[in-house]
C-alpha cells in the first residue's frame, strides 16, 4: 500500500502542540502533505522539520506567520520543486512538488475569498493561472506515464454533497457557481479525479473536512468537504480505503488519508532500501 495523508494544519506550530506530530507517529503514512504552515523556517523545530523516519520539504511564504506548504516522505524524493513561476502566489509558499520515479505528489493550497473582496479577486486570479498548469501535468503524465497526486486545501467545496448548507452558502467564497464551475472544469475537461469522491460517490456528511470555529459548527457536524486528493486516473483506480480522522483536532480541518494498492513504486522503494520492512 501507498498510503497518503493531507491536512491543513492552520499553523503548524499549534496543530504540534495539540498532538498533531504523536499522531502522526501512529499513521504509517508513506507521504504526508500539510497547509498553511504559517511559519518560516526558521521557526520550525528539528521535529516539525524531520519527524522521526520522515524527510521534510517546504515552500514557505514571504510573509511571517502566514500561508507555507510542505510534505513529509519516508523516501527522499529525486527532484522537488518550489512554485509554479508565478510572482504572486509563489511569494505565498503555495505549490510543493516532489518527484520519484514514476509518481508525482503535490502539496497544494489554493487562497481563500473568505476574509476580503479583494483575497477572493486574487483567488479567482490563482484559478486562472493554474488551471493551464493543471492541464500541463496532466500532459505531462500522458506523455511521460508519471502519475500524479495532488493534496490540497482547494477551499472549494465541489458539489451540494460536500456541504452541510449548501443553500444559503451560494454567494459565499468557497461554494461560488465560478469555484464550482472551475473544480468541474478540472475533473470533466483535464481528467483529474477526486479520490475520496471516487471511492464514497454518494457519502456526504462523513467526508467533510473542515468546520468554523464558529458557533456550534464542529459539534453538529455543520462542515464543508475542500480538502481533497485529486489524482491522474491510473493511481487514481489503485485507491481502496479514504478516511477523514476526526477524534481530535489538531485544526480547523481534519486529516484525510488515502490508501493507494499501487505496489509498483513500494516496490522500488524497497529495492533501494532492503532493509525497509514490507508494508501491507
Amino acid at each position: 500500500m501507498l498510503k497518503i495523508v493531507t491536512l491543513n494544519l492552520n499553523g503548524i506550530r499549534s496543530a504540534v502542540k495539540k498532538g498533531w506530530l504523536d499522531w502522526l507517529a501512529h499513521q504509517d503514512a508513506d507521504i504526508v502533505c500539510v497547509q498553511e504552515l504559517k511559519a518560516q523556517d526558521a521557526d520550525l523545530s528539528p521535529a516539525e522539520h524531520h519527524p522521526a523516519g520522515y524527510h521534510g520539504y517546504f515552500h514557505f511564504a514571504e510573509k511571517k506567520g502566514y500561508s507555507g506548504v510542505g510534505l513529509y516522505a519516508r523516501h527522499a524524493p529525486q527532484r522537488v520543486t518550489e512554485g509554479i513561476g508565478n510572482r504572486e502566489f509563489d511569494a505565498e509558499g503555495r505549490f510543493l512538488r516532489c518527484d520519484w520515479p514514476g509518481l508525482a505528489v503535490i502539496s497544494l493550497y489554493v487562497p481563500s475569498g473568505s476574509s476580503s473582496p479583494e483575497r477572493q479577486a486574487a483567488k479567482f486570479r490563482f484559478m486562472e493561472v493554474f488551471f493551464p498548469h493543471l492541464a500541463a501535468l496532466r500532459d505531462e503524465a500522458r506523455k511521460t506515464g508519471r502519475e500524479f497526486i495532488i493534496c490540497a486545501d482547494w477551499n472549494i467545496a465541489p458539489t451540494e454533497k460536500d456541504l452541510k448548507n449548501w443553500k444559503s452558502n451560494q454567494k459565499n467564497s468557497g461554494f461560488l457557481p465560478e469555484e464550482r464551475a472551475w473544480i468541474a472544469r478540472v475533473k470533466d475537461e483535464l481528467g483529474w479525479v477526486d479520490v475520496y469522491r471516487r471511492l464514497n460517490p454518494d457519502a456526504e456528511d462523513e467526508g467533510y473536512t473542515w468546520w468554523s470555529n464558529r458557533g456550534q459548527a464542529w459539534a453538529k457536524n455543520v462542515g464543508w468537504r475542500i480538502d481533497y486528493q485529486l489524482a491522474t486516473p491510473g493511481i487514481a483506480a489503485t485507491a481502496v480505503a479514504a478516511s477523514v480522522f476526526k477524534d481530535v483536532r489538531f485544526s480547523d480541518h481534519a486529516p484525510l488519508t488515502i490508501d493507494y494498492a499501487w505496489p509498483k513504486i513500494v516496490q522500488q522503494w524497497q529495492s533501494s532500501n532492503p532493509t525497509a520492512r514490507s508494508r501491507k
